[in-house]
């Protein structure tokens, strides 16, 4: 009887490590993951990992492409260029809380890479692929607001795009601290909703001529 022989899927392999890699950086940060964990959890031995993703900062790199690359996919089925330019402002910042709250390893691994000051990013160029169409897209959507008389003038898609991440990660990323601070279980329920609501408020006040 012949033997079967199981075929090797490369494809499946990366993504393997890579979903473990992302469980493991955003629960350790970049210094306490270990290669070791990564390469049992995803069943492979340390040498295939190292094979397609080179040393762990390398794999760490790639796991931070991998979450900015599906948050910017996730965006792009919003199709925010076909509805109203205030309706997509609401719809992109109540994606983004959702998308946060749902995500948090992708806060996590933010978090390690500000630690480390961006040194990883700041040699990919895939990310800034990805930052580019979306920013220009923002800016098509900010332009149809003011010609629509519905925005004020002069709005920089960058700063707009920095404020409303920033109003959806802060209250994330200090949830627990807040929730002590203020004596409010801010991870309940009605509490999400209202900091949602109160995210679009602020970023359409600004908006809004």
């Amino acid at each position: 009887m012949v033997k079967s022989v199981k075929k090797r899927d490369p494809e499946a392999t990366k993504r393997s490590i890579l979903n473990a890699a992302i469980k493991e950086f955003s629960a350790h940060g970049l210094g306490g993951a270990r290669v070791d964990r990564i390469a049992e959890s995803a069943n492979v031995n340390k040498r295939m990992l190292y094979h397609y993703f080179g040393n762990k900062d390398d794999l760490f790199l790639a796991a931070l492409e991998e979450t900015y690359a599906d948050i910017r996919s996730a965006e792009q089925e919003l199709e925010l260029e076909n509805v109203d330019p205030v309706d997509s402002i609401r719809r992109l910042v109540v994606f983004t809380w959702d998308y946060y709250q749902e995500n948090p390893h992708f806060l996590s691994l933010l978090n390690s890479e500000n630690l480390h000051k961006a040194v990883h990013i700041k040699r990919s160029k895939r990310i800034q692929l990805l930052h580019s169409p979306f920013v220009e897209m923002l800016r098509r959507i900010i332009d149809k607001g003011e010609d629509k008389g519905v925005f004020r003038q002069g709005v920089d898609p960058a700063q707009l795009y920095v404020s409303i991440a920033s109003v959806c990660y802060f209250y994330f990323s200090n949830i627990h601290t807040l929730s002590v601070i203020f004596g409010r279980d801010l991870a309940a329920d009605a509490a999400l909703n209202e900091r949602r609501d109160h995210a679009v408020d602020v970023i359409l006040g600004y908006l809004r001529v």
